[in-house]
């Protein structure tokens, strides 16, 4: 066997000098995507001292015995037009995300003063009714970035708020990697597709749909989800039909039975066992040029294969920088572990630790409860068992 860290080696390999193509696509259509080059600003943010509360703008000096009541000069509202200079011992009306006047060092919340929240005219006169310091509610130019300042680096995957981001320093489209195209192919004369009932002897495919699914949620443009029988000949020219993909996934048909497809297409697969329960038996290599990826047929062992080999050969082939941020938590429950290889335990995150989603644990064919699983349990190769109250470290899935 051979361990996780030189299996991944192997199939990390296999993304080298391969680069997808660059587009510009609309804020709106960037979610997820893989940032082609390093974002700077164009804009300051906040482009101008601003206000935090709705209120008055002061001098803080001019508020430091209040309460005290001051002249109102004017109002600055959050739309373009004049300011009011601020004079000692005035104010002026301000509302959140309006420019703060010349002038003034702090904003006095309306709470703490003598008007009432909301719609109404402005006021001659406001009483503030207790001090506040200098720069109090006041949010400063630049306070979160300058422009040129560097927003996202290139790898960067766009979540949600890296496209608020964007946008506020003043993007409209960003520059972003293809999505890499991807086959899922399950294999195996017993499968069904999903929904069908099966007869005797068959089961329903799981995990052409589940590996789509990984794999539409890692970035990728799934362009063909099939199945195929147990003839590696039958495989072989579904595999040659493929649209224009840059990565394969199959399911099954890996392992030492007398009937698997994919390890009798030879060419140039090769395959392994890793030191890793579920999903010892592995195969990578080329097809027509084409990097594949062969995971087990057992659909734990599917799903923690993809998480562990898949996800990373996606984001090299997308050039994503996605890294990873494994934590550690407490076993709350005990259970055995395989002497000599990794284990990857499907668990559910509690408050206080960590419990395995279903009473069996790992097992690689309890795909049913595997949704439970909100993360990986990894268990080191040197255990032979987990006790109650050991910290292990968790992968999110």
């Amino acid at each position: 066997m051979i361990s996780v860290e030189e299996y991944r080696a192997a199939v990390l390999a296999m993304a080298a000098g391969r680069v997808l193509p660059v587009r510009d696509v609309p804020l709106a259509a960037a979610a997820g995507r893989v940032l082609a080059a390093e974002l700077t600003a164009r804009l300051t943010v906040p482009p101008f001292d601003n206000s935090a509360m709705d209120g008055f703008a002061v001098r803080a000096a001019d508020v430091a015995s209040a309460p005290v009541v001051l002249r109102v000069v004017g109002e600055s509202a959050a739309v373009s037009g004049p300011v009011p200079v601020l004079r000692p011992g005035t104010a002026v009306r301000v509302m959140t995300g309006a420019r703060v006047p010349t002038g003034a060092d702090a904003v006095v919340p309306v709470e703490l003063t003598d008007q009432r929240p909301g719609a109404a005219p402005l006021p001659e006169r406001v009483r503030i009714d207790e001090p506040v310091e200098v720069g109090r509610h006041i949010r400063r130019a630049a306070e979160d970035l300058a422009a040129g300042d560097t927003v996202l680096p290139a790898g960067a995957v766009l979540t949600p708020a890296a496209i608020g981001a964007a946008a506020s320093v003043g993007y409209g489209t960003l520059a972003v990697r293809a999505r890499p195209r991807v086959a899922v192919v399950s294999t195996g004369a017993e499968l069904v597709p999903p929904g069908r009932q099966p007869a005797d002897g068959q089961i329903p495919d799981s995990n052409s749909v589940m590996l789509a699914a990984l794999a539409a949620a890692a970035g990728a443009e799934v362009v063909a989800v099939l199945r195929s029988g147990d003839d590696p000949a039958e495989l072989a020219g579904l595999l040659d039909g493929l649209p224009e993909v840059d990565l394969i996934l199959t399911a099954g048909g890996v392992s030492a039975g007398a009937y698997e497809p994919v390890r009798q297409l030879g060419g140039g697969l090769e395959f392994c066992a890793v030191a890793m329960q579920p999903g010892k038996p592995q195969g990578h290599g080329l097809w027509a040029g084409v990097p594949l990826l062969a995971f087990p047929g057992n659909p734990v062992s599917s799903f923690v294969s993809f998480r562990v080999f898949g996800r990373p050969l996606l984001d090299a082939l997308a050039g994503a920088r996605r890294p990873e941020r494994p934590w550690r938590a407490v076993a709350l429950e005990a259970w055995r572990a395989p002497s000599g290889r990794r284990q990857y335990v499907p668990v559910v995150v509690e408050p206080d630790g960590v419990r395995p989603s279903h009473a069996r644990g790992s097992g690689s064919h309890l795909v049913a409860s595997l949704h439970r699983a909100d993360a990986l349990a990894v268990v080191p190769e040197d255990w032979e068992a987990v006790a109650v109250g050991d910290r292990l470290e968790v992968m999110a899935v």
